[in-house]
């Protein structure tokens, strides 16, 4: 593995942490969206990536948050 291969655990007890362009892959939100959404406490909060502005979401957490929102949509039906 070089140094631009980011590591994947291929230990399924281990999360994944994700950058904006795979939540917005995995969700479809706009990036203005997807921070209203935080702010009001209806998203996951992203975790810090240490110093700086970088951040990421825990992969569990977002596709939880699909499963709600699926389930929810399914339970309106």
């Amino acid at each position: 593995m070089d140094d631009q291969t980011p590591a994947v655990s291929s230990r399924p007890d281990q999360d994944s942490i994700l950058r904006f362009r795979g939540v917005q892959a995995m969700t479809g939100l706009a990036r203005s969206t997807l921070y209203d959404r935080v702010r009001d406490g209806r998203f996951p909060k992203p975790v810090s990536l240490g110093g700086g502005r970088a951040v990421g979401w825990l992969r569990s957490e977002v596709s939880r948050w699909i499963e709600d929102q699926v389930a929810a949509s399914r339970a309106k039906h």
